[in-house]
Protein backbone atom coordinates (compact mmCIF):
# COMPACT_ATOMS: atom_id res chain seq x y z
CA UNK A 1 0.00 0.00 0.00
CA UNK A 2 1.31 3.09 -0.97
CA UNK A 3 2.43 5.77 2.34
CA UNK A 4 -0.31 8.49 2.72
CA UNK A 5 1.01 11.83 2.88
CA UNK A 6 0.15 13.69 5.54
CA UNK A 7 -0.16 17.42 6.10
CA UNK A 8 -0.69 17.82 9.47
CA UNK A 9 2.38 18.51 11.73
CA UNK A 10 3.57 20.89 14.55
CA UNK A 11 6.69 22.68 15.49
CA UNK A 12 7.71 19.61 17.60
CA UNK A 13 8.08 16.92 14.47
CA UNK A 14 10.13 19.66 12.22
CA UNK A 15 12.99 18.44 10.60
CA UNK A 16 14.02 21.41 8.30
CA UNK A 17 12.92 24.25 9.38
CA UNK A 18 13.27 26.32 12.72
CA UNK A 19 11.95 29.60 13.86
CA UNK A 20 13.17 32.12 16.57
CA UNK A 21 10.37 34.92 17.96
CA UNK A 22 12.39 38.23 19.14
CA UNK A 23 8.64 40.13 19.48
CA UNK A 24 7.92 41.70 16.41
CA UNK A 25 10.90 39.94 14.59
CA UNK A 26 11.05 36.26 13.67
CA UNK A 27 14.00 34.88 12.19
CA UNK A 28 13.25 31.19 10.16
CA UNK A 29 16.01 29.25 9.48
CA UNK A 30 16.08 26.57 6.55
CA UNK A 31 17.70 23.63 7.86
CA UNK A 32 17.27 20.40 5.78
CA UNK A 33 17.79 17.42 7.47
CA UNK A 34 19.51 15.46 5.06
CA UNK A 35 18.25 12.46 5.66
CA UNK A 36 14.91 13.60 6.39
CA UNK A 37 13.30 13.20 2.81
CA UNK A 38 9.44 11.95 2.43
CA UNK A 39 10.90 8.88 0.30
CA UNK A 40 13.40 6.90 0.27
CA UNK A 41 16.33 7.00 -2.22
CA UNK A 42 17.26 10.79 -2.20
CA UNK A 43 19.49 13.06 0.42
CA UNK A 44 18.31 16.61 0.72
CA UNK A 45 21.41 18.11 0.28
CA UNK A 46 22.48 21.78 0.10
CA UNK A 47 19.30 22.67 1.70
CA UNK A 48 17.19 20.79 -1.29
CA UNK A 49 13.53 20.22 -0.42
CA UNK A 50 10.93 17.97 -1.23
CA UNK A 51 7.15 17.84 -0.34
CA UNK A 52 7.67 17.14 2.93
CA UNK A 53 10.42 20.16 3.80
CA UNK A 54 6.96 22.52 2.03
CA UNK A 55 4.88 20.64 4.43
CA UNK A 56 6.61 21.59 6.98
CA UNK A 57 7.15 25.54 5.63
CA UNK A 58 3.40 26.12 5.01
CA UNK A 59 2.66 24.70 8.49
CA UNK A 60 5.01 27.52 9.67
CA UNK A 61 3.14 29.98 7.67
CA UNK A 62 0.48 29.67 9.24
CA UNK A 63 1.30 29.10 12.85
CA UNK A 64 3.04 32.71 12.09
CA UNK A 65 -1.15 34.25 11.52
CA UNK A 66 -2.46 32.57 13.98
CA UNK A 67 -0.08 31.41 16.99
CA UNK A 68 2.51 34.79 16.26
CA UNK A 69 0.40 37.66 15.33
CA UNK A 70 2.83 39.73 17.08
CA UNK A 71 5.34 39.06 14.09
CA UNK A 72 5.81 41.89 11.60
CA UNK A 73 8.70 40.70 10.07
CA UNK A 74 10.16 37.24 9.04
CA UNK A 75 13.60 36.89 8.35
CA UNK A 76 13.99 33.75 6.02
CA UNK A 77 17.87 32.74 5.91
CA UNK A 78 19.75 29.48 6.08
CA UNK A 79 20.58 27.57 8.69
CA UNK A 80 23.84 26.12 6.45
CA UNK A 81 27.06 27.99 5.32
CA UNK A 82 27.49 28.85 1.94
CA UNK A 83 24.39 27.59 0.16
CA UNK A 84 21.19 29.37 1.05
CA UNK A 85 18.45 26.73 -0.89
CA UNK A 86 19.12 24.73 -4.20
CA UNK A 87 16.02 24.41 -5.03
CA UNK A 88 13.48 21.16 -5.30
CA UNK A 89 15.71 17.68 -5.10
CA UNK A 90 16.96 16.24 -8.39
CA UNK A 91 16.64 12.91 -7.67
CA UNK A 92 13.59 13.08 -5.84
CA UNK A 93 12.04 15.10 -9.16
CA UNK A 94 13.52 12.37 -11.27
CA UNK A 95 11.95 9.40 -9.26
CA UNK A 96 8.55 10.14 -8.78
CA UNK A 97 5.38 9.97 -10.09
CA UNK A 98 4.23 12.30 -12.58
CA UNK A 99 1.10 13.22 -10.81
CA UNK A 100 3.41 13.85 -7.28
CA UNK A 101 5.90 16.18 -9.16
CA UNK A 102 2.88 18.62 -10.66
CA UNK A 103 0.89 18.38 -7.35
CA UNK A 104 4.24 18.75 -5.34
CA UNK A 105 4.77 22.16 -7.24
CA UNK A 106 1.18 23.00 -7.22
CA UNK A 107 1.69 23.09 -3.19
CA UNK A 108 4.81 24.59 -3.23
CA UNK A 109 3.56 27.59 -5.47
CA UNK A 110 0.29 28.16 -3.13
CA UNK A 111 2.21 27.98 -0.12
CA UNK A 112 4.61 30.70 -1.79
CA UNK A 113 1.34 32.89 -2.55
CA UNK A 114 0.22 32.46 1.27
CA UNK A 115 3.74 34.51 2.78
CA UNK A 116 3.87 36.72 -0.57
CA UNK A 117 0.28 37.66 0.12
CA UNK A 118 1.39 38.21 4.33
CA UNK A 119 1.89 41.80 4.32
CA UNK A 120 -0.89 42.86 2.59
CA UNK A 121 -3.46 40.19 4.43
CA UNK A 122 -1.59 39.64 7.85
CA UNK A 123 0.73 43.07 8.01
CA UNK A 124 3.92 40.35 8.11
CA UNK A 125 6.51 41.23 6.06
CA UNK A 126 8.90 38.55 4.61
CA UNK A 127 12.49 39.50 3.73
CA UNK A 128 14.79 36.68 2.28
CA UNK A 129 18.35 37.03 3.45
CA UNK A 130 20.27 35.64 0.87
CA UNK A 131 23.83 33.89 2.07
CA UNK A 132 25.33 31.26 -0.56
CA UNK A 133 23.73 29.73 -3.88
CA UNK A 134 20.48 30.33 -3.94
CA UNK A 135 18.84 28.37 -6.92
CA UNK A 136 15.83 27.30 -8.63
CA UNK A 137 13.22 26.46 -6.12
CA UNK A 138 15.43 28.50 -3.69
CA UNK A 139 15.26 31.93 -5.53
CA UNK A 140 11.43 31.14 -5.69
CA UNK A 141 11.62 31.25 -1.87
CA UNK A 142 13.42 34.64 -2.09
CA UNK A 143 10.91 35.86 -5.24
CA UNK A 144 7.96 35.39 -2.63
CA UNK A 145 9.52 37.20 -0.01
CA UNK A 146 8.71 40.73 0.30
CA UNK A 147 12.46 41.87 -0.15
CA UNK A 148 15.56 40.22 -0.95
CA UNK A 149 18.92 41.28 0.09
CA UNK A 150 22.15 39.38 -1.03
CA UNK A 151 25.35 39.15 0.22
CA UNK A 152 28.11 40.51 -1.98
CA UNK A 153 30.61 37.69 -1.90
CA UNK A 154 32.59 34.94 -4.02
CA UNK A 155 29.93 32.61 -3.43
CA UNK A 156 26.63 33.99 -3.51
CA UNK A 157 24.29 34.71 -6.21
CA UNK A 158 21.01 33.88 -7.17
CA UNK A 159 19.81 31.47 -9.97
CA UNK A 160 17.15 29.68 -12.21
CA UNK A 161 19.54 27.01 -13.53
CA UNK A 162 16.78 24.68 -14.98
CA UNK A 163 17.09 25.34 -18.63
CA UNK A 164 20.57 23.90 -18.88
CA UNK A 165 20.78 21.84 -16.01
CA UNK A 166 17.29 19.88 -16.45
CA UNK A 167 15.29 20.74 -19.55
CA UNK A 168 12.15 21.43 -17.44
CA UNK A 169 10.69 25.04 -17.05
CA UNK A 170 12.48 27.32 -14.90
CA UNK A 171 10.78 27.41 -11.26
CA UNK A 172 7.26 27.63 -12.65
CA UNK A 173 6.27 30.56 -10.75
CA UNK A 174 9.69 31.93 -10.52
CA UNK A 175 9.43 32.84 -14.01
CA UNK A 176 6.71 34.82 -13.51
CA UNK A 177 7.23 36.36 -10.70
CA UNK A 178 10.67 37.85 -12.36
CA UNK A 179 8.75 39.27 -15.10
CA UNK A 180 5.38 40.64 -13.33
CA UNK A 181 6.64 41.14 -10.08
CA UNK A 182 10.18 42.05 -9.95
CA UNK A 183 10.21 43.70 -13.70
CA UNK A 184 12.80 42.54 -14.79
CA UNK A 185 13.27 42.93 -18.11
CA UNK A 186 12.73 40.14 -21.04
CA UNK A 187 16.19 39.82 -22.57
CA UNK A 188 17.69 40.21 -19.34
CA UNK A 189 15.75 37.91 -17.63
CA UNK A 190 16.36 35.45 -20.85
CA UNK A 191 20.33 35.58 -20.35
CA UNK A 192 19.10 34.96 -16.38
CA UNK A 193 17.30 31.73 -17.04
CA UNK A 194 19.44 30.35 -19.51
CA UNK A 195 22.68 31.08 -17.21
CA UNK A 196 23.74 27.84 -15.00
CA UNK A 197 26.27 29.78 -12.80
CA UNK A 198 23.51 32.78 -12.04
CA UNK A 199 23.61 36.33 -11.07
CA UNK A 200 26.11 37.67 -8.18
CA UNK A 201 25.99 41.17 -6.56
CA UNK A 202 25.55 44.28 -8.11
CA UNK A 203 24.38 42.87 -11.80
CA UNK A 204 21.43 41.02 -9.17
CA UNK A 205 20.98 44.43 -8.50
CA UNK A 206 20.99 46.07 -11.58
CA UNK A 207 18.54 43.71 -13.20
CA UNK A 208 16.16 44.00 -10.56
CA UNK A 209 16.70 40.23 -9.58
CA UNK A 210 17.47 41.60 -5.56
CA UNK A 211 16.61 44.76 -3.79
CA UNK A 212 19.78 44.97 -2.03
CA UNK A 213 23.08 43.80 -1.88
CA UNK A 214 24.97 44.39 1.02
CA UNK A 215 28.95 43.46 2.17
CA UNK A 216 29.61 40.24 3.81
CA UNK A 217 31.47 41.75 6.59
CA UNK A 218 28.22 43.97 7.19
CA UNK A 219 25.35 41.90 5.62
CA UNK A 220 23.89 40.18 9.40
CA UNK A 221 23.90 43.38 10.94
CA UNK A 222 22.38 45.80 7.88
CA UNK A 223 19.88 42.67 7.99
CA UNK A 224 18.60 42.89 11.53
CA UNK A 225 18.64 46.83 10.85
CA UNK A 226 16.42 46.06 7.83
CA UNK A 227 14.01 44.32 10.12
CA UNK A 228 13.78 46.58 12.38
CA UNK A 229 13.04 49.58 10.02
CA UNK A 230 10.40 47.35 8.27
CA UNK A 231 8.92 46.78 12.44
CA UNK A 232 9.16 50.85 13.28
CA UNK A 233 7.21 51.47 9.60
CA UNK A 234 4.76 48.63 10.12
CA UNK A 235 0.88 49.86 10.56
CA UNK A 236 -0.06 46.07 11.84
CA UNK A 237 -2.00 46.34 14.54
CA UNK A 238 -0.02 45.24 17.87
CA UNK A 239 -1.38 42.01 19.01
CA UNK A 240 0.37 40.80 22.65
CA UNK A 241 -1.44 36.87 22.04
CA UNK A 242 -2.26 34.21 19.22
CA UNK A 243 -4.18 31.31 19.54
CA UNK A 244 -2.84 27.73 19.31
CA UNK A 245 -3.70 25.50 16.90
CA UNK A 246 -3.62 22.20 17.87
CA UNK A 247 -3.93 18.70 15.76
CA UNK A 248 -7.36 17.89 13.75
CA UNK A 249 -9.85 15.65 14.91
CA UNK A 250 -9.19 13.41 11.70
CA UNK A 251 -10.35 9.64 11.51
CA UNK A 252 -8.83 7.69 8.24
CA UNK A 253 -10.85 4.58 7.65
CA UNK A 254 -9.88 1.56 5.68
CA UNK A 255 -11.82 2.31 3.06
CA UNK A 256 -10.60 5.76 2.59
CA UNK A 257 -13.50 7.26 4.56
CA UNK A 258 -12.35 10.78 6.17
CA UNK A 259 -14.23 11.94 9.68
CA UNK A 260 -13.82 14.83 10.84
CA UNK A 261 -15.82 17.30 13.52
CA UNK A 262 -17.61 19.23 10.51
CA UNK A 263 -16.46 17.22 7.50
CA UNK A 264 -17.25 13.98 6.25
CA UNK A 265 -15.27 12.52 3.23
CA UNK A 266 -17.07 9.38 1.56
CA UNK A 267 -15.11 7.48 -1.30
CA UNK A 268 -16.33 5.22 -4.15
CA UNK A 269 -13.13 3.58 -5.43
CA UNK A 270 -15.11 1.98 -8.26
CA UNK A 271 -17.12 5.23 -9.38
CA UNK A 272 -14.19 7.16 -8.92
CA UNK A 273 -15.21 10.17 -6.62
CA UNK A 274 -15.22 11.16 -3.00
CA UNK A 275 -18.27 12.79 -1.32
CA UNK A 276 -17.51 16.26 0.75
CA UNK A 277 -19.92 16.69 3.19
CA UNK A 278 -19.89 19.96 5.30
CA UNK A 279 -21.64 20.20 8.55
CA UNK A 280 -23.28 23.15 9.68
CA UNK A 281 -22.64 24.52 13.26
CA UNK A 282 -23.65 22.85 16.38
CA UNK A 283 -23.97 25.75 18.62
CA UNK A 284 -24.92 29.12 18.76
CA UNK A 285 -22.37 31.80 17.22
CA UNK A 286 -20.02 33.79 20.01
CA UNK A 287 -21.73 36.76 21.47
CA UNK A 288 -18.64 38.70 20.18
CA UNK A 289 -14.78 38.24 19.31
CA UNK A 290 -13.47 37.94 22.18
CA UNK A 291 -15.95 34.68 23.23
CA UNK A 292 -14.44 33.48 19.98
CA UNK A 293 -10.87 33.85 20.37
CA UNK A 294 -11.91 32.20 23.58
CA UNK A 295 -12.75 29.15 21.95
CA UNK A 296 -9.13 29.19 19.81
CA UNK A 297 -9.11 26.72 17.04
CA UNK A 298 -12.20 24.94 18.20
CA UNK A 299 -14.06 28.41 16.80
CA UNK A 300 -16.74 26.67 14.24
CA UNK A 301 -15.43 28.61 10.90
CA UNK A 302 -11.97 27.93 11.66
CA UNK A 303 -11.93 24.24 12.59
CA UNK A 304 -14.20 23.76 9.53
CA UNK A 305 -11.85 25.76 6.91
CA UNK A 306 -8.76 23.71 8.65
CA UNK A 307 -10.66 20.30 7.90
CA UNK A 308 -11.78 20.93 4.46
CA UNK A 309 -8.42 22.35 3.69
CA UNK A 310 -6.70 18.71 4.87
CA UNK A 311 -9.45 17.04 3.07
CA UNK A 312 -8.65 18.83 -0.35
CA UNK A 313 -4.90 18.13 0.47
CA UNK A 314 -5.16 14.51 1.32
CA UNK A 315 -7.72 13.80 -1.47
CA UNK A 316 -4.98 15.77 -4.04
CA UNK A 317 -1.91 13.38 -3.28
CA UNK A 318 -3.73 10.38 -1.66
CA UNK A 319 -6.22 9.53 -3.69
CA UNK A 320 -5.57 10.72 -7.53
CA UNK A 321 -7.69 8.46 -9.28
CA UNK A 322 -10.70 9.84 -7.42
CA UNK A 323 -11.26 11.97 -10.35
CA UNK A 324 -15.11 13.34 -9.10
CA UNK A 325 -15.57 15.75 -5.93
CA UNK A 326 -19.18 16.33 -5.23
CA UNK A 327 -20.30 18.58 -2.11
CA UNK A 328 -22.78 18.89 0.25
CA UNK A 329 -23.31 20.74 3.28
CA UNK A 330 -26.68 20.00 5.47
CA UNK A 331 -27.03 22.04 8.61
CA UNK A 332 -29.31 25.65 9.23
CA UNK A 333 -28.45 28.55 7.21
CA UNK A 334 -29.38 30.80 9.48
CA UNK A 335 -27.34 29.14 12.02
CA UNK A 336 -24.41 29.17 9.69
CA UNK A 337 -25.07 33.03 8.85
CA UNK A 338 -25.01 34.25 12.13
CA UNK A 339 -20.97 32.70 12.57
CA UNK A 340 -20.15 34.49 9.57
CA UNK A 341 -21.55 37.73 10.01
CA UNK A 342 -19.59 37.81 13.42
CA UNK A 343 -16.53 37.53 11.35
CA UNK A 344 -17.74 40.03 8.63
CA UNK A 345 -18.70 42.66 11.14
CA UNK A 346 -15.42 42.39 12.98
CA UNK A 347 -13.22 42.69 10.23
CA UNK A 348 -11.01 45.07 11.95
CA UNK A 349 -10.24 42.21 14.53
CA UNK A 350 -7.06 40.70 13.88
CA UNK A 351 -8.50 36.65 14.01
CA UNK A 352 -12.01 37.92 12.30
CA UNK A 353 -9.21 39.30 9.54
CA UNK A 354 -7.42 35.96 9.57
CA UNK A 355 -9.63 33.34 9.65
CA UNK A 356 -11.64 35.38 6.48
CA UNK A 357 -7.75 35.03 4.59
CA UNK A 358 -7.59 31.90 5.37
CA UNK A 359 -10.99 30.97 3.94
CA UNK A 360 -10.10 32.85 0.73
CA UNK A 361 -6.91 30.65 0.16
CA UNK A 362 -9.09 27.74 0.84
CA UNK A 363 -11.37 28.30 -1.90
CA UNK A 364 -8.88 29.07 -4.48
CA UNK A 365 -7.33 25.65 -3.45
CA UNK A 366 -9.98 24.70 -4.32
CA UNK A 367 -10.61 26.55 -7.70
CA UNK A 368 -7.30 25.27 -8.92
CA UNK A 369 -7.38 21.33 -7.96
CA UNK A 370 -7.23 19.23 -10.82
CA UNK A 371 -10.32 17.33 -10.27
CA UNK A 372 -14.29 17.30 -11.50
CA UNK A 373 -16.22 19.16 -9.16
CA UNK A 374 -19.96 19.59 -8.61
CA UNK A 375 -22.60 20.91 -6.10
CA UNK A 376 -25.56 19.16 -4.81
CA UNK A 377 -27.69 22.01 -3.47
CA UNK A 378 -29.83 19.20 -1.45
CA UNK A 379 -33.07 19.75 1.21
CA UNK A 380 -31.62 20.83 4.26
CA UNK A 381 -28.32 22.10 3.25
CA UNK A 382 -26.54 25.24 4.11
CA UNK A 383 -24.95 26.60 1.31
CA UNK A 384 -25.22 30.50 2.38
CA UNK A 385 -22.15 32.42 2.21
CA UNK A 386 -18.94 31.15 2.76
CA UNK A 387 -20.06 28.18 1.56
CA UNK A 388 -22.10 29.45 -1.37
CA UNK A 389 -18.63 30.49 -2.71
CA UNK A 390 -18.36 26.61 -3.31
CA UNK A 391 -21.20 26.59 -5.88
CA UNK A 392 -19.12 28.49 -7.83
CA UNK A 393 -16.04 27.34 -7.84
CA UNK A 394 -17.13 24.01 -8.91
CA UNK A 395 -18.03 23.07 -12.78
CA UNK A 396 -21.48 22.20 -12.19
CA UNK A 397 -24.07 22.63 -9.52
CA UNK A 398 -27.25 20.53 -9.05
CA UNK A 399 -30.10 21.91 -6.97
CA UNK A 400 -33.58 20.01 -5.84
CA UNK A 401 -36.89 21.97 -6.42
CA UNK A 402 -39.90 21.47 -4.34
CA UNK A 403 -40.48 19.36 -1.91
CA UNK A 404 -38.99 15.41 -2.46
CA UNK A 405 -41.44 12.36 -1.58
CA UNK A 406 -40.16 11.32 2.14
CA UNK A 407 -38.11 14.06 2.94
CA UNK A 408 -38.77 15.92 5.74
CA UNK A 409 -35.59 18.27 5.61
CA UNK A 410 -36.27 21.78 4.67
CA UNK A 411 -36.30 23.09 1.31
CA UNK A 412 -33.14 23.70 -0.51
CA UNK A 413 -31.85 27.35 -0.28
CA UNK A 414 -29.23 29.63 -1.43
CA UNK A 415 -28.00 32.76 0.46
CA UNK A 416 -25.98 35.15 -0.58
CA UNK A 417 -24.24 37.73 1.60
CA UNK A 418 -21.18 39.91 1.59
CA UNK A 419 -18.77 37.62 1.72
CA UNK A 420 -20.01 36.85 -1.98
CA UNK A 421 -19.09 40.29 -3.59
CA UNK A 422 -15.56 40.53 -3.06
CA UNK A 423 -14.82 39.65 0.20
CA UNK A 424 -13.07 36.54 -1.06
CA UNK A 425 -11.57 37.48 -4.31
CA UNK A 426 -10.29 34.37 -7.15
CA UNK A 427 -6.72 34.62 -8.32
CA UNK A 428 -8.10 36.10 -11.06
CA UNK A 429 -8.61 39.45 -8.35
CA UNK A 430 -12.71 39.40 -8.90
CA UNK A 431 -15.38 37.39 -7.07
CA UNK A 432 -16.62 34.59 -8.26
CA UNK A 433 -20.18 35.75 -9.20
CA UNK A 434 -18.81 38.54 -10.77
CA UNK A 435 -16.31 35.85 -12.74
CA UNK A 436 -19.25 34.11 -13.28
CA UNK A 437 -21.20 37.05 -14.88
CA UNK A 438 -17.90 38.70 -16.85
CA UNK A 439 -19.17 41.52 -18.83
CA UNK A 440 -22.67 41.08 -17.44
CA UNK A 441 -23.54 43.75 -15.18
CA UNK A 442 -27.36 42.76 -14.88
CA UNK A 443 -26.88 39.54 -14.24
CA UNK A 444 -24.38 40.52 -11.14
CA UNK A 445 -26.83 43.69 -10.51
CA UNK A 446 -29.73 40.93 -10.10
CA UNK A 447 -27.66 38.50 -7.95
CA UNK A 448 -26.70 41.52 -5.66
CA UNK A 449 -30.31 43.05 -5.28
CA UNK A 450 -30.96 39.72 -3.73
CA UNK A 451 -28.37 39.55 -1.02
CA UNK A 452 -29.43 38.24 2.23
CA UNK A 453 -32.64 36.39 0.86
CA UNK A 454 -33.08 32.58 0.86
CA UNK A 455 -33.28 31.43 -2.48
CA UNK A 456 -35.24 28.46 -3.57
CA UNK A 457 -34.72 26.41 -6.78
CA UNK A 458 -36.75 28.67 -9.30
CA UNK A 459 -35.35 32.34 -8.24
CA UNK A 460 -31.58 30.48 -7.91
CA UNK A 461 -32.57 29.14 -11.38
CA UNK A 462 -33.79 32.62 -12.72
CA UNK A 463 -30.30 34.27 -11.15
CA UNK A 464 -28.09 31.89 -13.04
CA UNK A 465 -26.78 30.73 -9.15
CA UNK A 466 -26.98 27.08 -10.23
CA UNK A 467 -26.25 24.80 -13.29
CA UNK A 468 -29.93 22.68 -13.32
CA UNK A 469 -32.74 22.55 -11.03
CA UNK A 470 -34.10 19.26 -10.64
CA UNK A 471 -37.28 17.86 -9.48
CA UNK A 472 -38.40 14.47 -7.26
CA UNK A 473 -38.87 12.86 -10.62
CA UNK A 474 -35.57 13.03 -12.35
CA UNK A 475 -33.00 14.18 -9.19
CA UNK A 476 -31.52 10.41 -9.08
CA UNK A 477 -31.14 9.46 -13.13
CA UNK A 478 -29.76 12.57 -13.92
CA UNK A 479 -27.34 13.16 -10.90
CA UNK A 480 -26.16 9.59 -11.65
CA UNK A 481 -25.61 9.98 -15.37
CA UNK A 482 -23.81 12.95 -14.97
CA UNK A 483 -21.48 11.69 -12.66
CA UNK A 484 -20.64 8.12 -14.88
CA UNK A 485 -20.73 10.13 -17.49
CA UNK A 486 -17.71 12.61 -15.80
CA UNK A 487 -15.89 9.48 -14.75
CA UNK A 488 -15.70 8.34 -18.07
CA UNK A 489 -13.90 11.02 -19.95
CA UNK A 490 -10.32 11.25 -20.05
CA UNK A 491 -8.89 12.75 -17.02
CA UNK A 492 -6.40 14.46 -18.99
CA UNK A 493 -8.95 16.08 -21.00
CA UNK A 494 -10.87 17.19 -18.33
CA UNK A 495 -8.10 18.63 -16.58
CA UNK A 496 -7.32 21.04 -19.79
CA UNK A 497 -11.09 22.00 -20.20
CA UNK A 498 -11.57 22.81 -16.33
CA UNK A 499 -8.53 24.59 -15.90
CA UNK A 500 -9.39 26.69 -18.66
CA UNK A 501 -12.71 27.31 -18.00
CA UNK A 502 -12.58 28.40 -14.24
CA UNK A 503 -10.55 31.39 -14.57
CA UNK A 504 -12.72 33.60 -16.80
CA UNK A 505 -11.81 37.77 -16.81
CA UNK A 506 -8.70 39.39 -15.64
CA UNK A 507 -4.95 37.39 -15.98
CA UNK A 508 -2.69 38.09 -12.89
CA UNK A 509 0.38 36.92 -11.38
CA UNK A 510 -1.40 34.16 -9.99
CA UNK A 511 -3.69 32.71 -12.76
CA UNK A 512 -0.50 32.96 -14.93
CA UNK A 513 1.62 30.91 -12.40
CA UNK A 514 -0.99 28.32 -12.11
CA UNK A 515 -1.99 28.30 -15.60
CA UNK A 516 2.01 27.67 -16.32
CA UNK A 517 1.62 24.83 -13.73
CA UNK A 518 -1.49 23.45 -14.74
CA UNK A 519 -0.18 23.14 -18.86
CA UNK A 520 3.47 23.72 -19.46
CA UNK A 521 4.82 21.86 -16.34
CA UNK A 522 2.24 19.20 -16.57
CA UNK A 523 3.45 18.45 -20.46
CA UNK A 524 7.51 19.26 -19.72
CA UNK A 525 7.14 16.34 -17.10
CA UNK A 526 5.99 14.35 -19.13
CA UNK A 527 8.70 14.52 -22.61
CA UNK A 528 11.69 12.38 -22.83
CA UNK A 529 13.87 15.21 -22.53
CA UNK A 530 13.21 15.70 -19.21
CA UNK A 531 12.00 12.55 -17.33
CA UNK A 532 13.21 9.65 -20.26
CA UNK A 533 16.08 7.43 -19.45
CA UNK A 534 18.41 9.60 -21.58
CA UNK A 535 16.89 12.80 -19.91
CA UNK A 536 18.10 15.60 -18.49
CA UNK A 537 16.52 14.76 -15.13
CA UNK A 538 17.78 11.11 -15.38
CA UNK A 539 21.41 12.63 -16.29
CA UNK A 540 21.88 14.85 -13.80
CA UNK A 541 24.82 14.58 -11.44
CA UNK A 542 26.52 11.90 -13.31
CA UNK A 543 28.68 14.44 -15.26
CA UNK A 544 26.71 13.22 -19.14
CA UNK A 545 24.41 15.51 -20.82
CA UNK A 546 21.12 14.44 -21.34
CA UNK A 547 20.20 13.26 -24.49
CA UNK A 548 17.70 15.72 -26.18
CA UNK A 549 15.16 14.95 -29.58
CA UNK A 550 15.70 18.34 -30.79
CA UNK A 551 12.19 18.46 -32.54
CA UNK A 552 10.67 22.20 -31.48
CA UNK A 553 7.17 21.57 -31.00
Amino acid sequence: MAKVIDFQTNPESYRHWRVEYDGAIANLFMDVDEDGGLFDGYQLKLNSYDLGVDIELSDIVQRMRFEHPEVKVVVMQSGKDRVFCAGANIRMLGGADHSHKVNFCKFTNETRNTFEAAEADSGQKYIAAVKGACAGGGYELALACNHIMLTDDSTSSVALPEIPLLAVLPGTGGLTRVTDKRKVRRDLADIFCSTEEGVKGKRALEWRLVDEVVANSKFDDTVQKRAEDFVASSTKQDVQKGIFLGPLSRVIGDDGTLTYSSVEVSVDREARKATITLHGPEDAAPDDMDAFTAQGDQAYLLRLARELDDAILHLRLNEMELGLLVFRTQGDPEAFLAHEKLLTSSRDHWLANEVLHYWKRLLKRIDVTSRSMVALVEHGSCFVGILAEVLWSVDRSYMMEDEFEGDNRPVATITMTDSNFGLLPMGNGISRLETRFLEDSHALQAAEAQRGKALEADDANDLGLVTMILDDIDWEDEIRIFMEERASFSPDAMTGMEANLRFAGPETMETRIFGRLTAWQNWIFNRPNAVGEDGALQRYGTGVRGKFNMERV
